[in-house]
């Protein structure tokens, strides 16, 4: 209704306007030009009423001339100027530590790492198919030594029937001796080739156990029962590893010196003398298989808590790691 009375007067002075002209004798389209401008001074009269009373019922927000605050971030005015009603501040994000690929193990160190765990697996097995043949409980052979008790009660033998058959070892002597002299040569010159190189690249410097090895092996063990947490700093190998990598080493020097001892008593004489004779060469043996049977066990459980990062570097050569860790290249060119 309102639009249609504006609409109407509008007309009807347009119409008056025109009337006056006529009378004061201007032309019909000079009359004209003054009636479009009166429309348009309505108009813009108009709009200015509402904007008047939009902004007293309604708060404006001031908006930055983009031309006069071109170097300033649009966000830092908008923020500056709007009010932050009801919002929380921004929190920063937390710092990711940076990660970097460096080189762990060395080729030739995998390569006979890989060699030595079949290898030593075979030795194991066909030694447990020979010592079978020398203590039959049916034969009571004399050499039953291998027993845990006291005096003459017998708490655990090594190894009960039960485990023989479920390794199927019995009369499989001839089998156990092809295989454990064949792969004891191979064992010998790894382990020989693999001594020779930590020598030659001073890798052992990283795995010789030093004299916080021991305080920091017990802090290990705690840990990984869960008694105590927080691993201690390390390089390559933790004070645990290095304490467990060199007494393989020198458990393999050792079961070679008794297994020859054993192998060829009589032209070894010296050495078997040196050992405590015959029997205690196959004792000292014996004992040190064992010593590699646990090993193994306590290495692929601490392998696989160590995760897929460990378990690659030995595979690939290279360890992923935090840009703040020392880094094993730095400590190599310090050799």
């Amino acid at each position: 209704m309102r639009d249609e009375a504006e609409s109407s007067g509008r007309t009807e002075l347009k119409e008056g306007d025109r009337e006056e002209v006529k009378v004061s004798g201007e032309p019909a389209e000079q009359a004209d030009l003054k009636a479009e401008e009166t429309d348009k001074r309505t108009d813009a009269e108009a709009d200015a009423a509402v904007t008047h009373a939009v902004e007293e019922s309604w708060p404006s927000v001031a908006m930055p001339n983009v031309e006069e605050t071109s170097e300033a971030p649009l966000e830092e005015l908008v923020a500056e100027r709007v009010p932050s009603v009801g919002r929380e501040p921004a929190t920063a994000l937390p710092e990711v530590d940076a990660l970097v690929l460096e080189r762990k193990h060395p080729l030739a160190i995998r390569w006979m790492h890989w060699i030595n765990f079949p290898v030593l697996f075979t030795m194991i097995w066909s030694g447990l198919l020979i010592y079978w043949n020398d203590s039959d409980n049916a034969s009571r052979h004399p050499h039953e030594v291998y027993r845990v008790g006291i005096g003459s009660l017998t708490l655990f033998r090594f190894f009960p029937p039960w485990f023989y058959r479920w390794m199927n070892v019995p009369y499989r002597v001839t089998t156990g001796l092809g295989y454990h002299f064949f792969f004891m040569w191979i064992f010998a010159i790894n382990g020989i080739l693999y001594g020779l190189y930590l020598l030659y690249s001073r890798e052992w410097k990283f795995m010789v156990p030093d004299r916080r090895s021991i305080a920091e092996a017990v802090r290990v063990t705690l840990v990984d029962l869960h008694l105590r947490k927080g691993l201690p700093a390390q390089l390559k190998y933790n004070g645990a590893q290095k304490i467990a990598y060199t007494s393989t080493i020198l458990m393999g020097f050792g079961a070679l010196v008794t297994g020859l001892a054993i192998y060829k008593p009589t032209q070894t004489h010296l050495l078997t003398t040196v050992l405590g004779g015959y029997e205690m060469a196959r004792w000292l043996h014996f004992m040190l298989t064992l010593g590699f049977c646990a090993f193994f066990v306590v290495h692929v459980v601490q392998v696989a808590m160590a995760g897929w990062n460990n378990f690659r570097s030995m595979m690939s050569g290279y360890e992923l790691r935090r840009a703040a860790e020392p880094s094993l290249e730095t400590e190599r060119s310090r050799f």
